[in-house]
């Protein structure tokens, strides 16, 4: 996993609709991109219905909220409409930005081993730096968090 005081890993992803989406767009604005394993399983869903609650909040804080996983743009619409979700999610199929940013890693369930997201979170300062990192993410209380940290982190200058 990337470490805080890297410079984040640029990207180009298609969001729900189809549209490329990069990283370096967000460039002057707080970043929050999260990972997370699937669309629609309990905890994916509850992480995304908290951090799309909390959209307002962190838009005060000059702060956009992206959502990565491997599911394609279709099941994220899918994700979005029936959730009537408000983040941004990102399609990476490939698998190339869950690699670049360490989150896809072998798990193990119930005895058994296999490669998967790892539930992560990072903060993105507006010049691009990883800020903070949460690796192996517990969803509960999880928003809440990342909105403290980052409001510590703009106070601080």
């Amino acid at each position: 996993m990337l470490r805080p005081g890297t410079a984040a890993p640029d990207f180009c992803l298609p969001d729900a609709a189809g549209a490329e989406r990069c990283l370096h767009e967000f460039r002057g604005r707080w970043v929050v991109l999260y990972f997370y394993p699937r669309d629609n399983t309990p905890g994916c869903t509850l992480e995304a219905k908290g951090f799309s609650e909390a959209i307002d909040a962190f838009g005060d804080l000059d702060a956009t909220i992206l959502g990565g996983s491997k599911d394609s743009p279709t099941s994220h619409a899918k994700f979005i409409e029936r959730h009537g979700l408000k983040v941004l999610l990102l399609a990476d199929p490939a698998r190339e930005v869950l690699e670049a940013y360490g989150v896809w890693q072998l798990k193990k369930l119930y005895g058994k081993e296999s490669y998967g997201t790892v539930r992560s979170t990072y903060l993105i300062d507006p010049d691009g730096i990883v800020r903070e990192v949460w690796p192996k993410v517990t969803v509960k209380g999880h928003v809440e968090e990342v909105k403290t940290r980052l409001q510590e982190l703009k106070t601080s200058g």
